[in-house]
């Protein structure tokens, strides 16, 4: 008799052979479902951050799209506005040429560089006690309140730097006062320029293009 079977037990009782039976150990479902969680819980985080690695390469474009715009695209440039009503023509806007500073002779230069492209010089000569050597910007333009909308941005684009001012006069003639920073007239090939984008009539955007 094995030394396995119990005291008064034998036939189909016995215990045979010399190994003992293993035992298994129960299992620990609780940690089973712990680890179960912990792998869904790190291949979420995973996914999310390679969602987000994407988005950082993609450039933003999804915000682009989901706020109705294109990805890449550029607005439509739009016309720079002209003044109220219609521009006047340089050949209708009579124009007298002062010079403040102390160089001579600058206000028949600028007078006859004038009439060259087409506005109507009335008199070149120096500044009034009011402006002589007082203007510092390269140019004073003055006008009727009314002038500041028509005829001086004409005017203007002969000089972009000229600064323009109104005063009381009922008159339309206008004047150029020349000042200390006065170096030349713009080249005509870019007072022309202004002048064509001065006359365009304002546009609105025509949308985004890509």
């Amino acid at each position: 008799m094995s030394m396995l079977t119990p005291p008064g037990m034998g036939g189909k009782y016995r215990i045979t052979g010399n190994a003992y039976p293993r035992m298994r150990r129960p299992r620990n479902r609780r940690r089973i479902i712990l680890l179960a969680t912990a792998c869904i819980v790190a291949l979420g985080l995973a996914g999310w951050g390679t969602l987000q690695l994407i988005d950082v390469f993609t450039g933003g474009e999804k915000k682009a799209v989901a706020g109705g715009r294109k990805p890449d695209c550029k607005p439509a440039a739009t016309t720079p506005a002209a003044p109220a009503g219609k521009v006047p023509q340089p050949a209708a806007i009579k124009v007298n040429v002062y010079n403040a500073t102390p160089r001579s002779g600058l206000a028949k230069q600028v007078g006859e560089e004038l009439k060259k492209r087409g506005f109507q010089v009335v008199k070149f000569t120096n500044a009034p006690k009011e402006y002589d050597k007082k203007v510092k910007a390269a140019a004073l333009l003055v006008g009727a309140p009314k002038s500041l909308d028509s005829t001086l941005p004409v005017l203007g684009t002969q000089l972009k730097k000229a600064e323009r001012k109104a005063d009381g006069r009922a008159g339309a003639d206008v004047d150029l006062i020349i000042g200390d920073a006065f170096k030349s007239l713009d080249a005509k090939k870019d007072a022309d320029t202004a002048l064509a984008t001065l006359a365009k009539p304002a546009s609105a955007p025509s949308g985004d293009k890509c």
